[in-house]
């Protein structure tokens, strides 16, 4: 049965996250610890070959896979971009804590939006078009090998959402950088819409892979 490996990676630190600002479609650019930290663990551990490359297209994404995949064949996702956070975009949660629309935020729940922002049932929809869209090109076109540069919270509900064994988000909050493995086969999407989580990344150089 024909297998196709999807490697999440998410963008490296950029000056936003170094600051604790929320960052959902802003821009920001990836920082000078972001660049020193993912050079270090491109020399120390393995990010696998892969045939094809999508990436959100917010610049943080775009310059990490750049980096780590500097071949240049990504292809640019929209959907895979970060959730919008409205009106708490580029604010620090120390600023807007005492808000009650930011207090509301804060009981989560997929239809409990930021202010002119974006649910977390939108986030969920389109996970679910980026990864139909992914699996259906890669089936399309041959590819049995996959990067996804994108966004820790998208990473989060990927997994959640669509992998197994099951659990839950917080479980698959990773670092910058850094991501999963995932085996997507035919027979297990096309009936579950689900993939097998395969383990963290990048790998040591001692392992194949990371058990999870």
């Amino acid at each position: 049965m024909t297998g196709y490996r999807i490697h999440f990676i998410r963008h490296a630190l950029t000056e936003a996250n170094e600051e604790g600002r929320y960052v959902g479609i802003t821009e920001s650019p990836v920082s000078a610890k972001g660049k020193r930290e993912l050079a270090l663990k491109k020399e120390q551990f393995i990010y696998p070959p892969v045939d094809k490359v999508y990436v959100s297209p917010l610049k943080r994404c775009i310059s990490t896979a750049a980096f780590l995949y500097p071949e240049g064949y990504a292809r640019v996702v929209p959907e895979l971009r970060e959730m919008n956070f409205g009106d708490f975009e580029g604010k620090l949660a120390k600023d807007i804590m005492n808000l009650p629309e930011y207090k509301q935020f804060l009981k989560g729940g997929l239809n409990n939006p930021p202010p002119n922002g974006e649910s977390m049932q939108k986030v969920v929809e389109r996970c679910y078009e980026a990864i139909q869209f992914i699996v259906e090109d890669m089936m399309r076109n041959g590819y049995h090998s996959a990067a996804v540069v994108t966004h820790g919270g998208i990473i989060m509900n990927m997994m959640s959402c669509f992998g197994l064994p099951k659990y839950s988000p917080n479980d698959f909050a990773c670092d910058f950088g850094e991501g999963f493995s995932v085996l997507v086969t035919a027979q297990l999407w096309q009936t579950a819409g689900a993939f097998e989580i395969l383990g963290g990344l990048p790998y040591q150089y001692n392992n194949e892979e990371d058990d999870f």
